[in-house]
């Protein structure tokens, strides 16, 4: 199929004529393989040009089967126009999985046969561009690769193949009369999700999985598109922005036996208008990919107006553009429509005013202003803790900014995992940008600084002090792996989380529950509860300030034990640290006690804190001796008393030494637990 097509596309589709150059066409350089021009290849052409330099030349290619891997990078205004869509054709073999696998191309971008980055305004006339790894390797091949488990990959013939990818900042591209053609996936990859805005007209698209994928916005028309595979021709990611969509007008689409038109693994919006499809198209409505997100923040939008199957249109294609946000007409539909006025690419359309302002929270925009360089947030400036809704002055906002490289950022006092999820939530109400951008930053700092083992430290990268240890103390761990599972779970606002940050996620989640069970702290060969912290390096109970021993926590345990509850379908492994620490919990309680705040006169604070008798009454202590259960107060002397009120007054004021922490879990939530997987289980 694949060779019958390169034959027969460019009979039917090409444009042998020779460019016509208009008067007021920009200078030109040429490119010919036989000398005749300026330069022998594309490549050699493009480095040439100052990406400073405005107007740029067009670029003219002459006829010719150019075997090179072409790369646009920082030349805004570039136009490549070959002499005719037939007879200038770009073509390497190359297939994702084997480019990655080779230790010479850590770090590289340029993934397809013609890449674009930090190139805005760029223009496309006339190419063939071909990535022909499917079709030279039509059983796909087993390669050395040292990053693979074993040392090898087996690559498919139909693996990811890019012909066409651009990378960020690479907005505003218009491609006229080409053709890009692979045997694989994602053939034509335009990949700016914020501010990517792409313009197809009288193309010819070919190839296997989402061959056309475009993330942002992105219009196609004319165009015929050609599926080898039954999942899906087309795909878009309109994530970053809930205006952000892919139309299709005046399009074709042929494929192998039973194709499927599209799908979709993040928010999108899909408009087809005038588009005809072979009879051979599966009875498939654009659906949402299983491995995609569960529940999309805008819903589903897949519209379609005039659209026909040859032999019969399925129920699916009938019209409902009417159901689209403001209703739109087929008339209005048009590129510049699709763009919102941030592009007004076609001339003989009605021309858009850009859009307004981006919308602002004003607490997410002083978030933006308080994170640090390594993604991650501070606690405090100086002494003072930090407050959001405190407005900033000029001179305070150029210190937080000069002093953004501090490597104060933690997790400690909901720091990092506040903003985090504060931002995800602007994002969602304001489709800013730059709100999801500072809250996936922050989720790469949390999984930066995970250790191997899974353990979190309570700072990170000062690793100073107690800093460095892995710290169950006031949540601060369970609060990260809350939030990874969020994001994993795909669980609200954590919908909008970048798929490859996700994965990464759902692996540092793993650890991290590995890491909990293994510091569940045996006592004389018995689970009991954990620690407050514990050394990263042989996971024994570890010392923070001075009255933080190790110690078993009746505090931080509970936090655990919540956690791990909600685990789906929970492993043997994580039922038994459960009960454990249940039934430690049954062991140290303290019945027929309670704490009181007492008026104090005289005191500092005017007030003190002091254990008493009551019947109705059950507590736990902060801290409990690792041998013995039995529970220690300690002040800032680091000595064990026996009781609170041997406890210093400025601790015994300002610590929480005991409490009924567990007392909900014990009541509540463990027996419901119990119900659901005995539920689970009966299953």
């Amino acid at each position: 199929m694949f060779k019958y097509l390169f034959l027969l596309l460019p009979l039917l589709f090409g444009n042998s004529a020779s460019a016509q150059t208009p008067a007021s066409a920009k200078r030109q350089i040429t490119v010919a393989q036989n000398g005749t021009g300026d330069f022998r290849t594309i490549q050699a052409a493009i480095t040439s040009l100052n990406g400073r330099a405005a107007p740029l030349p067009v670029v003219f290619i002459k006829n010719g089967t150019y075997r090179e891997k072409v790369t646009i990078d920082g030349k805004p205004g570039l136009v490549l126009r070959g002499q005719s869509e037939a007879g200038v054709v770009i073509t390497i073999s190359q297939a994702n999985a084997n480019f990655r696998c080779d230790p010479a191309n850590a770090g590289r971008w340029d993934v397809a046969t013609l890449n674009l980055r930090d190139s805005p305004d760029v223009t496309l006339e006339k190419l063939t561009v071909i990535n022909s790894y499917g079709a030279d390797h039509p059983k796909g091949e087993t390669i050395a690769c040292a990053s693979e488990p074993g040392g090898q990959k087996v690559i498919n013939s139909a693996d990811h193949q890019m012909a066409l990818y651009t990378a960020a900042n690479t907005t505003r591209l218009a491609v006229r009369h080409c053709t890009f053609r692979t045997l694989g996936n994602d053939t034509v990859s335009p990949w700016d999700k914020e501010e990517g805005l792409y313009y197809f007209q009288d193309c010819t698209m070919e190839g296997s999985v989402d061959f056309y994928c475009p993330r942002g916005w992105a219009y196609a028309e004319n165009c015929r598109f050609v599926c080898h595979n039954l999942n899906a021709a087309i795909w878009q990611d309109g994530s970053m922005n809930k205006d952000a969509k892919t139309v299709l007008k005046n399009c074709t689409f042929t494929g192998d036996p039973d194709f499927k038109l599209g799908r979709y693994h993040h928010d999108s919006q899909f408009y087809l208008v005038n588009c005809t499809f072979a009879k051979n198209m599966a009875d498939a409505d654009i659906y949402p990919a299983p491995s995609g997100d569960s529940a999309p923040m805008w819903g589903r939008r897949v519209y379609y107006f005039n659209c026909h199957r040859t032999g019969g249109d399925y129920a699916w294609l009938r019209d409902n553009l009417s159901t689209a946000a403001n209703s739109p007409t087929p008339q209005q539909i048009t590129a510049n429509w699709t763009f919102g006025g941030r592009w007004n690419v076609d001339p003989q359309a009605p021309r858009l005013p850009a859009p307004g302002p981006v919308a602002q929270d004003t607490v997410a925009e002083r978030m933006l202003v308080y994170q640090r360089l390594d993604g991650g947030w501070p606690k405090a400036i100086g002494e003072k803790r930090v407050d959001y809704h405190r407005p900033l002055d000029p001179v305070f906002k150029a210190l937080l900014t000069d002093e953004a490289g501090l490597n104060d950022a933690t997790i400690d006092n909901d720091a990092t995992t506040r903003e985090i999820t504060y931002l995800l939530h602007a994002f969602v109400t304001t489709s800013n940008p730059a709100y999801r951008r500072a809250a996936e930053r922050g989720i790469g700092y949390l999984l930066k600084m995970q250790y191997p083992n899974g353990g979190f430290p309570q700072f990170y990268p000062n690793l100073t002090g107690y800093h460095h240890q892995i710290t169950y103390n006031d949540d601060a761990m369970i609060r990260v792996l809350r939030l990874l599972r969020a994001v994993v779970a795909r669980t609200g606002d954590y919908a909008s989380v970048d798929q490859n940050l996700r994965q990464q996620a759902e692996q540092a989640l793993a650890r991290g529950i590995d890491c909990i069970l293994k510091t569940q702290y045996v006592q004389h060969g018995k689970l009991t509860a954990w620690c407050a912290q514990y050394d990263e390096k042989t996971l024994q109970p570890a010392k923070a300030r001075n009255f933080e021993l190790p110690s078993l926590s009746g505090s931080e345990s509970v936090g655990i034990v919540a956690f791990l509850m909600g685990i789906e379908h929970p492993s043997p492994e994580v039922r038994k640290a459960i009960d454990s620490a249940v039934a430690w919990f049954e062991e140290v309680k303290i019945p027929g006690y309670t704490v009181r705040q007492i008026g104090a006169p005289g005191t500092p604070k005017g007030y003190d804190r002091v254990m008493v008798p009551d019947p109705t009454s059950t507590i736990w202590a902060r801290f409990y001796d690792l041998e013995t259960n039995k529970p220690i107060y300690v002040g800032r002397n680091s000595e064990k008393k026996n009781s609170l009120a041997e406890v210093e007054y400025e601790r015994r004021t300002g610590y929480g030494y005991a409490g009924t922490w567990p007392a909900e879990l014990l009541a509540k939530e463990y027996p419901a637990w119990q119900q659901r997987v005995s539920a689970e289980k009966s299953h």
